[in-house]
């Protein structure tokens, strides 16, 4: 492994994660500068998974035992549906707690006894994010 591999790629990827921090720790929330962070964080998100295919990551995650037992795309198409349907159950779910939770403070303020029954709301947005983590646990069983 050459010294670029070795320093400069991990280090590459640390400030690409650490990059999305910025405009939170300056303040920026709306306005021309925060669209220019949006595109920031998009830019660095798309160099993060660059780098996820350029840094191997040796001993970790060994597919030699899974590729006996499946061919080759099955098993690729097996980890990228395991990862669809995590994301796309925790999109829903925030979807879900952005729409409930404001409406669960906003009953709590009027009404502190809503305590409970707003919360159920809440916490079935997020059980819907705990099945798509379990299904990609099963999923990721049968490889």
């Amino acid at each position: 492994m050459s010294l670029l591999q070795l320093l400069l790629l991990p280090l590459l990827a640390i400030v690409l994660i650490a990059s999305p921090l910025i405009p939170a720790y300056k303040g920026v929330t709306s306005g021309k500068k925060a669209k220019k962070y949006v595109i920031t964080n998009l830019a660095a998100f798309a160099g993060v998974c660059v780098l996820a295919f350029i840094l191997p990551v040796g001993g970790i995650v060994s597919a030699a035992e899974t590729a006996a037992a499946l061919p080759g795309s099955a098993v690729g198409m097996g980890f990228i549906a395991a990862a669809v349907v995590t994301g796309l159950s925790c999109v829903g779910a925030g979807i879900a707690v952005a729409a409930a939770a404001p409406a669960a403070i906003g009953a709590v303020s009027e009404d502190p006894k809503s305590f409970g029954k707003a919360m159920i709301f809440v916490v079935l947005g997020e059980g819907v994010a705990i099945y798509g983590l379990l299904i990609s646990i099963l999923i990721l069983n049968r490889l």
